[in-house]
């Protein structure tokens, strides 16, 4: 749909991740002069720095974990030592090469989005930029620094993003004590790894290098990894994690990191130490907000320094508009895409529909992975939501067992009564891939009865979907909508 105008709407953006990328190509698509700032190359952090190369070293570990446990399907490795003997391989990782292909992707990744920006007629301006009232952003060779570009817009848009959080007492030196950016540039697998927090970007991590080899002790101050996740999802992953040979210390809070030369050495609250080669900050992030002139432009921001925004991305001036980490909202890249649009949509007069968090659907690229969306087992146990749950082993998948996966589950959820789903929790391999049907069912309200009518691929691992469904199915048709 394209959007007339007497004269073309002008949009300026702050920041090219998700948000901001997916904010210049909707804009330009609608017609309008659009405007990029970006200081670190388009897709921002989530490209360069975050997503796109985590999850390339997360691929990375997958394959060695899958080369490691061929066996049990009866694929043996050998090489010919003296005499012809078999012996057999190690595995080894080459961490340099590892780093160096992810961060060529990473910048490939880039290019090629700067290029279809590009392409779209997006004007792109390298530098900090920073907003001069409600109609225009400044740019900058860098924060604080000479101004040398003034753009003037009718719609702005800031999609700034955060960056690690860092600890007084636990520095990131980039070479000991690091930061989940400052893990590329390791060029052997670390001895000992010790990661400070048992969030999802802490979680994923231990394990990625728990598979390359690397001994990990993940410090959580929780009584269980990923708090405020699936519970029997972290039950699983902590599980996994121990058989690995990882150390979960829980209910344990880290005071100081120091680096000691050749190692570093983690003090606990409680008095205890903990010895590594080093240490991952996993402690959350903070949105780069500060120093660009929101306040003075009136745009309203919490304690934290997050971006007020509401389900069309606008901020407390109606034609200022966020999206992404820097914003109230999920913190996600494909939430932070969707807000861009969004942003764009309702600004420029297009159809819109307001976000809902209940659908957004997320996932934590551990092995196996862990995807969720919609209202969850603990908002039925909270009061929050009549709703009933199922959950299926994928043990007892047949596709499961000719794969040799051990580990992992289906759970759907559905509301009490009309049997609609409203949620899943999927664990397993590719669950990011498996977990898309229950989001299509949650967000166009399909019961369970619906979604047990529709064929799945015998053998498959999404059987297991259609599986859960049907036993959700009640005799009493009246109930559950015939």
């Amino acid at each position: 749909m394209s959007v007339s105008f007497e004269r073309a709407q002008s949009v300026a953006i702050i920041g090219g991740g998700p948000g901001g990328y997916e904010a210049a190509l909707a804009a330009a698509q609608l017609g309008a002069e659009v405007t990029l700032v970006e200081r670190a190359g388009v897709g921002g952090a989530a490209v360069i720095t975050d997503v796109v190369p985590s999850k390339s070293l997360i691929a990375t570990a997958d394959a060695a974990v899958a080369i490691a446990g061929a066996s049990d399907l009866g694929v043996q490795l050998f090489a010919k030592g003296k005499e012809g003997k078999p012996l057999k391989p190690e595995i080894a990782i080459n961490l340099s090469a590892v780093n160096k292909r992810l961060l060529s992707l990473a910048r490939q990744q880039s290019d090629d989005m700067r290029a279809a920006l590009v392409e779209a007629g997006v004007r792109i301006i390298p530098g900090h930029g920073r907003l001069e009232g409600e109609n225009a952003v400044v740019v900058s060779t860098g924060p604080g620094g000479t101004d040398f570009d003034r753009i003037e817009a009718d719609t702005l848009v800031v999609s700034v993003g955060a960056s690690p959080r860092e600890l007084s007492t636990a520095k990131p030196d980039g070479a000991r004590i690091l930061t989940w950016t400052q893990l590329y540039g390791m060029s052997a697998v670390p001895e000992h790894l010790v990661v400070v927090g048992s969030g999802v970007t802490g979680a994923e991590f231990a394990g990625a290098y728990m598979n390359l080899g690397a001994k990990v002790t993940l410090v959580s101050s929780r009584d269980q990894v990923l708090p405020g996740e699936d519970a029997d999802a972290a039950a699983v992953l902590e599980k996994v994690f121990k058989r690995g040979g990882m150390t979960v210390l829980s209910k344990s809070r880290a005071e100081k990191v120091e680096n000691t030369g050749g190692g570093v050495t983690v003090a606990l609250s409680d008095g205890r130490t903990v010895e590594g080669s080093h240490c991952l900050m996993a402690v959350g992030s903070i949105p780069n907000t500060a120093g660009i002139g929101l306040e003075a432009a009136g745009v309203q921001l919490t304690e934290s320094g997050h971006i007020q925004v509401n389900r069309v991305a606008r901020t407390s001036v109606p034609n200022i508009y966020a999206a992404g980490d820097c914003t109230t909202f999920v913190p996600l890249a494909s939430v932070a895409s969707m807000q861009g649009r969004t942003a764009i949509f309702h600004a420029l007069g297009d159809i819109v529909i307001p976000l809902e968090r209940r659908r957004i659907t997320s996932n934590i690229f551990t092995a196996p992975e862990i995807a969720t969306v919609g209202w969850q087992e603990k908002d039925i146990a909270n009061g929050l939501i009549n709703g009933v749950c199922h959950k299926l082993p994928l043990t007892a998948n047949p596709r499961a067992k000719m794969m040799g996966i051990k580990d992992g589950f289906v759970k759907l959820i559905a509301r009490e009564g009309s049997g609609t789903v409203i949620g899943g929790v999927i664990v397993g391999p590719r669950a990011s891939d498996l977990i898309y049907p229950i989001a299509i069912a949650v967000e166009r309200r399909l019961t369970v009865d619906q979604v047990s009518r529709v064929f799945a691929v015998y053998p498959s691992l999404s059987g297991s979907i259609t599986d859960a469904a049907r036993a959700m199915h009640v005799v009493d048709h009246t109930v559950y909508g015939g």
